[in-house]
């Protein structure tokens, strides 16, 4: 059996190791021209359903790699208003083991890491136009330099774009979520930390402003390397309303654009944004996939964003696309033993379609430009009401480990705690 894989993202890679270590031949093809280019984004979280994925399909080596390159996991959630007013802050529970922990790892890193291993099986420069199906079963790939590639199965992991989708369920729809997101970083130097909101190094920083405006910021560590690698990280988010039209703005422009609408953020916030590189600045348009019925099995299937794209509003892009990736494997490689091809597939999208559309409308909750908090008016109420809730939560014990106990139970089945949306 051979596997065609489009698009070298962290779905596409970890399958690609999984069937090459269970000895089925796969090609795995990438439209960026080197590994470096066109990666946008800076820190991806992966939860202990992510690290398992990756153990179990990485060889042993790779699998170090990756741990290698991770960060220092976060050990808490720092929830705090615009002004750094405390609202909540929990302790994650932290395992050992890194295929059972939190992992916080660069993008960059991260690809770097898992391309270890695969230079006779990933293609760079190969932009995916198309694909047919043979009349002997098989399926061939067309490529925009006028090549092609055939093989028993295709697998789209092209992401939230993907040209696989487009073809193959033309129906699927991606939609606008109504959210705008600008993202940027800056060194993390010991003049820049003392910048941070309490208890930010080590944690998750989660910040509720007012208009339904959003901050995140993440702190990121690498032990045992050089410290000029270490870096912070903010995303700032708010309905499309509230930014005006940002096309054609310069990256300065864009920095620009969160310091006029944070006036009354706490004035060290307001450095951190100020303090960005402007060459790291880049800003989004959140969009999400619509949940899709069943469709009938074939030798073409889909994993990660380019069959469930989800808002990084839970951060459950990245591990959701590992769990496809591993389940996928296991299926192909049944079908490598004997198991028909297309039986296999059924079996993998029937259980990909109900965890990750489940996923789709968890994460859609969180960032909807449409919900109640975004609104002029009953927005005040949502967030007193929020607030209130924070605050009553973190003083009260029984209620904080509740709370932190049913966030940990959902990061070890699908999610993990915060991803930083990326464009692809």
């Amino acid at each position: 059996m051979r596997v065609l894989i489009i698009g070298a993202g962290t779905g596409g890679l970890c399958l690609a190791h999984g069937l090459k270590k269970a000895g089925v031949e796969v090609a795995l093809f990438e439209r960026d021209r080197t590994p470096r280019s066109m990666l946008i984004g800076f820190r991806v979280g992966i939860s202990p359903d992510g690290s398992k994925a990756l153990q179990s399909c990485l060889p042993p080596d790779v699998f170090a790699e990756f741990v290698r390159t991770t960060a220092r996991p976060a050990v808490r959630i720092n929830m705090r208003t615009e002004k750094y007013g405390e609202l909540l802050v929990g302790e994650i529970p932290q395992a050992k083991d890194p295929a059972h922990r939190e992992n916080s790892v660069s993008r960059i890193a991260m690809r770097t890491a898992l391309l270890n291993g695969l230079d006779d099986v990933v293609r760079f420069d190969k932009t995916f136009t198309h694909f047919s199906r043979n009349d002997d079963g098989s399926v061939t790939a067309f490529f925009d330099d006028g090549t092609s590639e055939t093989g028993d199965v295709l697998v789209g992991a092209d992401g939230a774009q993907s040209k696989v989708r487009r073809q193959y369920l033309p129906h699927a729809k991606i939609v606008d979520t109504g959210i705008t997101s600008i993202a940027a970083k800056l060194p993390l130097t010991p003049e820049n930390a003392n910048l941070l909101p309490p208890q930010a190094d080590g944690g998750v920083t989660l910040l509720y402003g007012p208009k339904g405006a959003f901050v995140i910021i993440h702190v990121m560590r690498f032990d045992g390397r050089s410290a000029e690698d270490d870096y912070i990280m903010w995303g700032y988010a708010a309905s499309h309303d509230k930014f005006g039209d940002l096309k054609g703005l310069s990256q300065e422009q864009l920095k620009q654009v969160v310091l006029d609408m944070t006036p009354k953020f706490h004035p060290n916030l307001r450095k951190l944004f100020a303090l960005a590189d402007p060459a790291t600045v880049f800003p989004i348009k959140v969009r999400t996939s619509e949940p899709l019925e069943p469709w009938e099995a074939s030798n073409v299937t889909m994993i990660g964003d380019s069959i469930h794209l989800m808002t990084p509003g839970r951060g459950i892009g990245a591990n959701t696309a590992l769990r496809d990736a591993e389940l996928l494997c296991r299926k192909l490689t049944e079908a490598h033993h004997g198991k028909d091809v297309v039986q296999a597939i059924s079996e993998y999208e029937r259980e990909m379609i109900q965890y990750g559309f489940e996923a789709v409308l968890a994460s859609r909750a969180q960032m909807d430009g449409n919900g109640a908090i975004h609104k002029p008016v009953i927005g005040r109420i949502v967030l007193a009401f929020l607030r209130t809730f924070l605050r009553v939560t973190n003083a009260v014990p029984a209620l904080k480990r509740r709370m932190m106990a049913q966030d940990a139970a959902r990061r070890d089945h699908v999610s993990s705690a915060h991803e930083v949306v990326h464009a692809g």
